[in-house]
Parts: C-alpha cells; sequence; structure tokens
C-alpha cells in the first residue's frame, strides 16, 4: 500500500487516496537514502530537457527558474538549464557533457526509460545527485518524480460517472496513436466505467493533444451519434465545447486537462461543467527541491509518485480526490495566456501563474 503525499521539505502530508498495489516496486518506492554531502550551497545544477515542442516543457523550465530566485533555493541553487536535440543519442551527449563539469546534482526529463541509464549511473558514481521527474528511466540509483496518471484519471472518471448517475452515452478521446500516456488514460477510465454498463462508449476520436483534431473529432461524432451525454477528452475541452456549440447543442459534463483555457472555459461558458486531472509543470520545482534536500544531507524517498491535483466545476469532488473548485481569479486566469497549465505553484512555496506563461 503506498499513499500519495505533497512533500514539505523532509516531511510528508497525506493528501489522497491510498492505492493498492501488489508489485514489488512498491518496496524500492518506499525505500530511502541518505548522501554524504561532498558539496556546499550555492550549488550548481543543471536541468536536462530534450523537447520544448509544446507549452508544458517551456512552463516545466520557466517553473525552475523562476524557483531559483525564491525561498527556499534563494542562494541555494545556481541553475543551468539545457535542451538537448529532440533524440535520445542528443540527450546522452548532452548530459555526458553535463557530467564532465561536475555539478552537484542533475535533474533529467528522459527522453528514455533505459537509453540513458549508463550516463545517469556515470553521474551517480561521479557523486552527482540525479533527480529524474516526468518522464521517468529505470536506472534505481536515480531519484524519481511522477505523476499517478492511473489514478487521476480514475478520479476523473469517478466524477464523470457521478455526473451522469451511472448512466449515459459518452465519447472518448483516444489521444494519440502509440503513445504511452494515450493507452494509460484511457484504461485508466475504462477501469472505473466497466462498473457501470449504463454508460456507453458510442463513439471515440483521436484529439492528438491538439484544438483542431479535437473540435474536428466531436464535431464528426455529433453529427452520428447526436444523442451525447458526457465527453472524455484527453486534451484541451475547448475544442469540444466549440463543436458542441457550433452544433447548437447543449454543452455536456467533460474531462479536461490543465490547460488555463479549460479552466477559464468551465468557469465562464453558459453551461460549462467538467473536471480537470493535472500534471504539473512544478514537478522541475520538486525534482529541484529533492536535490537541495539530498544535499543538505536529508533523507529523501527515492520514488515519489505524485497523486495529481484536481478540479471540477459543478458537482464534487470524488472521494479521496481533494479536488479544488474551479473559480475565476482563483484557478482559472482569463487575462492570461489559454496555453498555461494550472497550478503554477508547488505546494511548499509561491510562483505566481503569471512568472511561468510559456
Amino acid at each position: 500500500m503506498i499513499k500519495h503525499i505533497w512533500r514539505i521539505g523532509s516531511l510528508a502530508l497525506v493528501s489522497g487516496a491510498v492505492l493498492a498495489t501488489s508489485t514489488a516496486s512498491v518496496v524500492a518506492a518506499q525505500a530511502a537514502s541518505r548522501f554524504t554531502p561532498a558539496v556546499s550551497a550555492p550549488y550548481k545544477i543543471y536541468l536536462s530537457n530534450n523537447f520544448v515542442g509544446n507549452d508544458w516543457r517551456i512552463q516545466m523550465q520557466k517553473e525552475a527558474e523562476v524557483a531559483q530566485t525564491l525561498a527556499p533555493f534563494k542562494g541555494k541553487v545556481n541553475l543551468t538549464v539545457t535542451v538537448a536535440p529532440g533524440t535520445v543519442p542528443g540527450q546522452i551527449q548532452s548530459l555526458q557533457a553535463i557530467v564532465a563539469t561536475k555539478p552537484a546534482a542533475i535533474l533529467v526529463d528522459a527522453s528514455s526509460p533505459t537509453a540513458l541509464n549508463p550516463v545517469i549511473s556515470e553521474a551517480c558514481k561521479d557523486g552527482i545527485v540525479v533527480v529524474n521527474f516526468d518522464q521517468t528511466v529505470t536506472d534505481p540509483c536515480a531519484y524519481k518524480i511522477f505523476s499517478n496518471f492511473t489514478r487521476g484519471e480514475q478520479l476523473s472518471a469517478e466524477w464523470m460517472v457521478a455526473q451522469l448517475h451511472g448512466k449515459g452515452n459518452v465519447f472518448e478521446d483516444t489521444g494519440l496513436a502509440g503513445a504511452p500516456i494515450s493507452a494509460t488514460i484511457t484504461d485508466a477510465w475504462q477501469s472505473v466505467l466497466k462498473k457501470y454498463p449504463g454508460i456507453k462508449v458510442i463513439g471515440t476520436y483521436q484529439g492528438q493533444y491538439a484544438l483542431g483534431p479535437e473540435q474536428q473529432g466531436v464535431a464528426s461524432l455529433i453529427a452520428a451519434h447526436p444523442a451525447v451525454q458526457g465527453i472524455l477528452t484527453q486534451g484541451y475541452c475547448t475544442g469540444a465545447i466549440k463543436a458542441l456549440q457550433a452544433a447548437g447543442k447543449s454543452l455536456v459534463p467533460m474531462l479536461c486537462q490543465a490547460y488555463n483555457q479549460s479552466f477559464v472555459a468551465l468557469a465562464t461558458d453558459k453551461g460549462a461543467s467538467g473536471f480537470i486531472m493535472a500534471n504539473p509543470a512544478w514537478l522541475s520545482v520538486l525534482a529541484m527541491q529533492t536535490a537541495v534536500n539530498v544535499l543538505e544531507g536529508k533523507t529523501e524517498a527515492k520514488t515519489d509518485e505524485l497523486q495529481p491535483p484536481c478540479f471540477f466545476s459543478h458537482g464534487a469532488s470524488p472521494a479521496g480526490g481533494g479536488c479544488q473548485a474551479i473559480k475565476v481569479g482563483v484557478n482559472a486566469f482569463p487575462n492570461l495566456s489559454p496555453n498555461l497549465t494550472l497550478p503554477a505553484s508547488p505546494p511548499f512555496m509561491k510562483i505566481l501563474p503569471s512568472q511561468v506563461v510559456p
């Protein structure tokens, strides 16, 4: 059994549901490690990214850059962000160059779960603290931080079931063909919906995490299946909203991802209701916190599995979710970029959304 936690310094605050699992990896996830510091602050820390093709990655970098200028990192961290060529060999070569500079720590959003292992192992042998976040590697020497998409999307599906009272026709966005995260989200939804035979998926589309395909996919399904009561998107929700409005249909409950435009639409569009699960871009800041704590000789878990923050408009938070109601000015910001990922700030410090607009 593991409990999802928000980590604040060396403390752990229980904030979510207990997730049962039977794999041996839980034992490793619970394990903690103590590092004997060989350097002192300010710590030279690199962030290794290999992709800036979406707003999330750009914001993720900004989160770390802003965080180093604020407490508790100000004066402790000297951060350098590197963007490797968008290939696995490119990130390996970039990491090899970073290791050669002997930094105190490296924060890695990985391009491969296995291919980076040799260079990460080399860094660990050289006494460099490696914290891997978001897209994880398998090398056991790296500290790992990632969102539990399965639990987050199960909460999403539970909210949808409550809105439909266990019965209704829905459209399902299957994401991007071949993308592992798309399959993870779909599987999580189905693990809940299969318990409710009255809820039927009457059409699927590939939203491809883009507004155009989302709107086109929903529009084509509405033409064939006008009697829809819910839409499960893996994207923005705003594309689905526009498709319904263009067809002259009333809005229906939706599942969305954590873009500002989704928050704003759910807070302001007449008849809109939805549930948002977030993979926070501040995972990079959480990785920085882990690195600093380890460098200061504090004990840190080798694996941190984050129950994603969640938000809703209409209805209530699913049991164990601890989800927040969507409100303009609190978590929906009409005057900021529609592509801003929210929430912008981790729970242990204050980063303003306007500071990290991608």
